[in-house]
């Protein structure tokens, strides 16, 4: 029996992140859960807030069972995407309706519709490194191309390379803020050059290029001065993939959704497409109890004010030991550079102090690790002195 090479390939072997997390699991089998140091996935430490088990509890024992444990509509329940864009309107000054929502299974359910709506095989999505590593996977799984531009030293996008790439096959631009994996913020400076560059292109090119945000992490920013601008108050043509994966600490319960700016080019015709997207990948009625659970805490956030802990002690501690940080605004991932050119030989190296740290070279990015701080505070206390001795280690040499 012949099976798909590409479904078959993907399967045999997990993205850079899923492999190491699983290493951990059997490494904490074998010498302890507390002496190994896991900071390979952005999997939230913090709890959800009390609202999400309130509404739990409360849906379930209000809602008929053939309610509660029934079909939605295929694109989600009419009076949750009511409630969702009611919120983002209040909040972000749009338009939204319920027809411009479409409930999904999380944000790479989000992305996955949104870039088989958008375009046809043959065509090319670009985004800047570093990239959440999957966006190669859902972009080629569509038959196109993912450009991945390089970024300036600050990790902010090049838009003298974005000029340059920029071609009539492109179909979109895909931008992740903060983002995973270096916590970098794309302020309203840099939101504003890169959406007069994609419509001057656009009226160049004469073709619609579309601007996709990823946006999962959108509520985990930790200094009041720092913005995440919404790409629909700039850009037209743009849609916003959300996920309360992080906001609400549901990263297991996959709820999430797509927004399609009514102001852009054909909204209703995109909007179409994304639920045609949707059926023919199988993406249809996301869980209905999770979306009355969101509708319900759709105002609400669980503490992030612990991620700022962790960011504050691990920045301040790597930094004094003599690693080179990329100090993130938002999100919880440390960028930081490896102490040899080879990332995924100096990740091996830490293992022998059971530091378990992603290389970046699967998120376009040689030479830098990731390191997920959504962990509880004593695991970093515990963890910085193996960070140290592998400092030290590398110091000694040179």
């Amino acid at each position: 029996m012949m099976t798909n090479p590409k479904m078959q390939a993907l399967g045999e072997k997990r993205s850079v992140i899923r492999e190491i997390f699983e290493y951990a699991k059997v490494r904490k089998a074998e010498i302890g859960e507390q002496n190994v140091f896991d900071f390979s996935i952005g999997n939230p430490s913090v709890p959800a807030p009390d609202c999400v088990n309130e509404a739990i509890c409360r849906i379930v024992k209000e809602t008929p069972s053939v309610l509660l444990h029934g079909y939605t509509s295929a694109q989600g329940d009419a009076s949750v995407r009511k409630t969702i864009a009611d919120y983002i309107n209040a909040r972000f000054n749009t338009r939204l309706t319920g027809d411009n929502l479409y409930m999904t299974c999380g944000a790479a359910a989000s992305l996955t519709i949104s870039i088989h709506a958008l375009a046809n095989p043959g065509e090319e999505f670009i985004t800047f490194a570093p990239y959440f590593t999957e966006y190669k996977v859902f972009v080629e799984g569509a038959g196109c191309t993912l450009n991945a531009l390089p970024s300036d030293e600050k990790l902010l996008p090049d838009f003298s390379a974005l000029e340059k790439a920029i071609t009539a096959k492109t179909r979109g631009v895909i931008i992740n803020s903060p983002n995973n994996p270096s916590g970098v913020v794309y302020g309203e400076q840099t939101i504003q050059k890169l959406v007069e560059i994609l419509n001057r292109k656009q009226a160049e090119l004469g073709t619609d290029i579309y601007l996709i945000a990823d946006e999962p992490y959108r509520e985990l920013v930790y200094d009041c001065e720092i913005k995440v601008p919404f790409v629909m108050n700039y850009y037209a043509n743009s849609l916003v993939c959300y996920s309360y994966s992080k906001s609400l600490s549901l990263p297991g319960e996959r709820i999430g959704y797509i927004a399609v700016n009514p102001d852009m080019v054909g909204a209703k015709s995109v909007y179409a497409a994304v639920c045609g997207a949707g059926r023919s990948l199988g993406y249809v009625c996301a869980p209905a109890l999770l979306q009355r659970v969101v509708a319900a805490c759709v105002d609400k956030t669980a503490d992030v004010s612990v991620y700022k802990q962790n960011r504050d002690t691990f920045y301040q501690a790597l930094t004094a030991y003599g690693y080179d940080v990329v100090k993130p605004d938002g999100a919880f991932y440390l960028f930081v550079k490896a102490l040899e050119e080879d990332a995924y030989a100096f990740c091996e190296r830490a293992k022998k102090y059971e530091l378990l740290l992603v290389p970046g070279d699967d998120f376009g990015t040689k030479g830098y690790v990731r390191i997920a701080y959504c962990v509880a505070p004593e695991t970093i206390s515990r963890a910085l002195p193996a960070f140290e001795k592998l400092a030290k280690e590398y110091q000694a040499k040179v």
